[in-house]
């Protein structure tokens, strides 16, 4: 899966003439075709890709909108809409498209073994030093794990920025006069 071969068969035979097996096989190319390739699982990407953007749209809404304006009925509705689709499409579908794309696409299983490159991470049981034996299962959950908490450092943080959007930030040239109870300013006398 994900090869094309691409046969190319000539009129005058193989290339090497000495050889009588090689004058009727075609030379066979091998490309990749990028869209098809094991790591590629569109379905995975798009919806990554789509809960991002979704979340961040946020950003733009929150810097049109007044701070303390109230919502109307139909606001929130379709707000606590938008954020349900946004949060189902985070936690829900990303989520479940990667565990779907690393157990088809990717063939990573219980008895898929994790031996890391040059066998680094061999468990004692195949010959190896690691004492623990490591499955693609596993890898592909804590990625899950990785992902949730992706989104949910998103969100904590969008929720941050939400509630300080309209905190005046401080000037340190611009110092307040502090003001009596009477409501005028206390001012020092020279």
């Amino acid at each position: 899966m994900g090869a094309i071969a691409i046969q190319m068969f000539s009129d005058i035979g193989s290339c090497n003439r000495s050889s009588k097996t090689n004058r009727n096989k075609p030379n066979v190319m091998i490309g990749i075709d990028v869209l098809e390739w094991p790591g590629m699982n569109q379905a995975f990407i798009v919806s990554f890709v789509a809960a991002i953007v979704m979340a961040l749209a946020v950003i733009p809404y929150g810097k049109r909108r007044p701070v303390g304006a109230p919502f109307s009925w139909g606001e929130a509705m379709l707000g606590s809409t938008y954020m349900f689709g946004v949060l189902f499409l985070t936690f829900g579908i990303v989520p479940h498209q990667w565990i779907d794309h690393a157990d088809k696409d990717l063939g990573w299983s219980k008895d898929k073994l994790l031996i890391g490159w040059g066998g680094f991470l061999q468990p004692v049981s195949q010959g190896g030093w690691n004492p623990v034996t490591l499955q693609y299962e596993a890898l592909r959950d804590i990625i899950v794990v990785l992902i949730h908490l992706l989104f949910f450092i998103e969100f904590v943080a969008l929720a941050f920025w939400w509630q300080k959007r309209g905190d005046a930030k401080p000037d340190a040239k611009s110092k307040e006069i502090p003001i009596s109870t009477y409501g005028r300013p206390l001012v020092k006398k020279a």
